[in-house]
């Protein structure tokens, strides 16, 4: 006669197996049958979890496309190494390598900016960050002159947090909405309406409007810096909980910002939809500000291109995971239309590059100047009045901030050398400058946190 003694989930943990969805379903099955014995077992061991997935003995080698020049280079660079040693553990990853403008981002194991990182059969999203495909667009203005473009584009763009009122909203694509609605990870009326509202916005940090002539050419040209905002920040939240269930099963020593979701499972399938999904909503953010702008001025394009730098890149069943790095490849950008933008600082060109894949670039060049410091050492490092600091490093050069408040931690002073990361792009072959884009002025977020309505609140 069977055993009538009722099997419970605490029962099914106590003989080794893991908490999971098929719980329910198994003790239904189980004890309306009544199994025990070799029957239990034999119908349990298609729920058995395989064994944790350790990570590797050793960190699988990178390239290291940086070299120090200071002592604070020194600090820098000794710190992202020994973070991509750490990372580089990761059961997943293949290879990597870190740029010229690398720099920590917290405790080692964790990505650098500046850093590539190549897993297979797997996405990572703290590899990508919640600034989802943080891009650059370049639209030609032809013979305008830079200070009615700037202005004409000061007039339209949108800094700091939230997004636009209903009034001010740019119109939504249809097919892009249909889109989101049939994926898993974006059908939520929270992602629905911040894509919404966030859409021809910028945001704050180091995102910018910049405005300035070809080098080439003579001609003014537009560029904008930003990423995904609101939108790409849920995505980012939803897949880090994903992947942490994925992580406590498959491999618990992983650490939890390199936990990943498999790509051949639903949950993969979907999540790569859902980054796609992210990359055409941040390519149209930057085209409503860049058609507005013409619009505005009466003028039609003379050419347009774009790219971005924080994303993932497929290819077959690796995935390449730039945190702040630009793709030259094309094989990672489906609709290349140009040359890839790579940014320094307000006060430098804009450098317009081409490039060939190596085994040491993997593809990829840096994004920009990158920082030695973090903004509160730099804050801190500075003597003077913002303004003062403000006019010394900005001669010559049409600097707004969109809060009308300094943000020194922008001014180019808190970037690495420009020259140097030029350089070092030419050492390691990291692309090859075809053009520059020369400063005339830029539009940044400011310091918009020190008028917020929380902090007038508390001063009065």
């Amino acid at each position: 006669m069977k055993n009538t003694k009722k099997i419970t989930g605490h029962t099914l943990i106590e003989m080794g197996y893991r908490s999971g969805k098929w719980f329910k379903e198994a003790l239904t099955h189980i004890n309306n049958n009544g199994l025990e014995g070799d029957e239990l077992k034999s119908y349990l061991a298609q729920f058995k979890s395989p064994d944790p997935i350790a990570l590797h003995n050793e960190a699988i080698p990178f390239s290291i496309n940086i070299k120090a020049e200071n002592e604070l280079e020194e600090t820098n660079v000794n710190s992202v190494i020994k973070s991509m040693e750490v990372l580089m553990k990761t059961p997943t990853l293949v290879d990597g390598a870190i740029m010229p403008d690398a720099c920590p981002t917290g405790p080692a194991g964790i990505i650098p900016v500046g850093g590539v990182v190549v897993a297979k059969n797997a996405i990572h999203p703290g590899m990508h960050s919640a600034d989802i495909c943080c891009s650059v667009m370049l639209t030609d203005f032809g013979k305008a002159t830079p200070k009615e473009v700037l202005d004409a584009a000061h007039s339209i763009t949108h800094f700091g947090p939230g997004g636009r009122d209903r009034n001010s909203q740019f119109r939504f694509p249809m097919d892009l909405l249909t889109e989101i609605e049939a994926n898993y990870f974006l059908n939520d009326q929270k992602c629905i309406s911040t894509a919404r509202s966030h859409l021809g916005t910028q945001g704050d940090g180091n995102h910018f409007l910049f405005v300035g002539k070809s080098k080439n050419t003579g001609n003014t040209m537009m560029v904008t810096h930003h990423g995904s905002r609101g939108f790409g920040a849920n995505l980012y939240s939803k897949g880090m909980k994903v992947a942490e269930k994925f992580r406590k099963e498959l491999s618990p020593d992983t650490l939890k910002q390199n936990a990943w979701i498999p790509f051949d499972t639903e949950e993969g399938q979907q999540y790569w939809e859902a980054l796609q999904i992210i990359r055409k909503w941040t390519k149209k953010n930057h085209e409503c500000l860049h058609d507005a702008t013409l619009e505005k001025l009466g003028i039609k394009k003379e050419n347009r291109f774009w790219n971005e730098h924080n994303f993932v890149f497929k290819d077959g069943d690796l995935f390449y995971h730039a945190k702040g790095a630009t793709p030259l490849d094309k094989k990672f950008m489906p609709d290349i239309t140009g040359p890839r933008l790579i940014p320094l600082n307000m006060s430098e060109p804009v450098l317009i590059v081409e490039g060939e894949t190596t085994n040491s670039n993997l593809g990829f060049a840096p994004h920009g100047a990158g920082r030695n410091v973090s903004r509160t050492q730099h804050r801190k490092s500075k003597t003077g009045t913002f303004q003062e600091i403000f006019n010394e490093e900005t001669k010559g050069l049409d600097i707004r901030f969109f809060s009308e408040e300094i943000d020194i931690t922008e001014l180019p002073s808190a970037y690495k050398n420009a020259e140097t990361v030029r350089n070092q792009m030419d050492e390691f072959g990291l692309g090859k400058v075809i053009d520059e884009v020369l400063p005339y002025g830029c539009i940044m977020a400011g310091d918009w946190q020190k008028n917020a309505p929380w902090k007038k609140k508390r001063r009065n």
